[in-house]
């Protein structure tokens, strides 16, 4: 089984987390799964841009991101190269090492 090594984030997980996910599953739903309570304020429907993070390892294992997610992705906070929206991203073989943004597009508006 593909693991995800979430890298440590001040709030969602100071330790960081390392979980074992199932070949076809969203990143995101694998952080909600192993207590990492990232924001998905669409409830994963790929209208937002909360669930944004950085594939830091394993980018390349991924499908490629869809026009519709691109097009989100260009909205979101701190843009990256690497950057995918976790409720998309569906894991395959490969680890991954994911790290979350330190804010999200709600967190940038909000103050």
């Amino acid at each position: 089984m593909p693991q995800i090594i979430i890298l440590p984030h001040e709030e969602l997980c100071p330790e960081g987390v390392v979980t074992e996910v199932t070949k076809g599953e969203s990143i995101c739903d694998a952080l909600l799964e192993a207590g990492v309570n990232i924001e998905h304020a669409c409830e994963k429907s790929c209208a937002c841009t909360t669930c944004h993070v950085y594939i830091r390892e394993g980018l390349d294992s991924l499908k490629d991101a869809t026009e519709e997610e691109d097009d989100l992705l260009d909205k979101a906070w701190g843009l990256e190269p690497d950057s995918r929206l976790s409720c998309q991203a569906l894991v395959d073989e490969t680890d991954l090492v994911v790290e979350i943004p330190k804010y999200t597009i709600n967190m940038v508006s909000e103050k």
